[in-house]
């Protein structure tokens, strides 16, 4: 009986290499392509939009000067256009609204995922999400004729037991007099970012709600195994992992602030004036100014309104940025620890 001896040098079919197809199926190259060509839309339209604005831009400074944006007046029949006073009006309607619009959403969405019944968590998503998608209008007029009226009465009581504080001072009034009107307490940032608050709040929770689902169970089990309560499990596990939502949220929920117009325009009474104190009657924002100025404007007026809303857009534009490089920085999840 003979035995074949293989040349061991000689290689044999089955010990060849099989060559890999590297390629992705045809569904998943149609997705990333469409993919790209959206995410390049998008680029383009927002850098299209911010070009257009900055055109606009130029001969307002050509014909104003740096003034523009360093003079808190909106006169045009004077020759006197300037921002300031609507930045400094912006800023401060979003800060209240941010203020007030966090913690509230924080705590909403600790609450939607950690405590609240299972039975209950659908209709409270589905709550939460319903007052997202509520028109800004509804909620201009729920500050106009329910919020208002008691937000004066609050305002005075903060201008009469907490004005140490310089941002509840109201110079020129004393709120403890018999006399003093309630309503000289309206219209001011301070209810307007109330109001913007409302809307804020639904945007941001639903974000944070979504990371903190999103936090690992393994991680959640294993501090109970070690003997940790539910707020130890929520400030060691959940807080951690979902500090870029958190983050997220409220740089989303300040860009709406930002930007919000028909809510702001029924409740401001429009003031040229720059001032800290956020209870004071009148203020004014960017998008109030170019909706209430636009419709009298003319040609050189609407370039100078299209230039503040080339500040708002750079505004906008920064805070993202910021927002972008706080996420990166904390990923959901780098902090975690038991």
């Amino acid at each position: 009986m003979s035995v074949a001896v293989t040349d061991s040098t000689t290689p044999v079919d089955d010990d060849v290499p099989r060559s890999i197809d590297r390629g992705l199926p045809a569904s998943d190259r149609a997705f990333f392509a469409g993919a790209r060509v959206v995410g390049a839309l998008v680029l383009v339209l927002t850098g299209s939009i911010g070009l257009f604005l900055f055109l606009q831009l130029v001969p307002t400074v050509h014909a104003y000067g740096f003034s523009f944006f360093t003079q808190a007046a909106w006169y045009p029949t004077y020759r006197q256009v300037g921002v300031l006073s609507a930045v400094v009006g912006t800023f401060e309607v979003a800060a209240v609204a941010v203020v007030i619009s966090v913690p509230l959403a924080l705590l909403t969405a600790l609450y939607i995922t950690e405590y609240a019944p299972r039975w209950l968590r659908g209709p409270l998503v589905s709550l939460v999400d319903l007052m997202a998608a509520i028109p800004s209008i509804i909620y201009g007029l729920w500050g106009f004729f329910l919020l208002m009226p008691r937000a004066e009465e609050l305002a005075r009581w903060l201008s009469a037991y907490m004005s140490w504080i310089p941002i509840f001072k109201y110079p020129g009034t004393d709120p403890h007099a018999a006399v003093t009107l309630t309503s000289v307490f309206g219209s001011s940032a301070a209810i307007a970012g109330v109001v913007v608050s409302m809307m804020v709040t639904p945007i941001a929770c639903a974000l944070m709600r979504g990371v903190f689902d999103q936090a690992p169970i393994g991680e959640r089990e294993g501090a109970l195994a070690l003997g940790a309560t539910r707020w130890g499990v929520i400030r060691s596990v959940v807080l951690p992992f979902g500090r870029s939502g958190i983050i997220g949220g409220t740089m989303l929920g300040l860009g709406r602030a930002l930007g919000e117009t028909i809510a702001v325009s029924l409740i401001l009474s429009q003031s040229f004036t720059i001032t800290i104190h956020i209870l004071q009657r009148g203020s004014n924002t960017i998008s109030y100014l170019i909706a209430d100025e636009y419709s009298n404007a003319t040609v050189g007026q609407l370039r100078a309104l299209l230039a503040a809303g080339f500040v708002l857009f750079g505004i906008t534009l920064i805070v993202n940025m910021i927002a972008a490089v706080f996420i990166t920085r904390s990923r959901s999840g780098a902090a975690t620890e038991i």
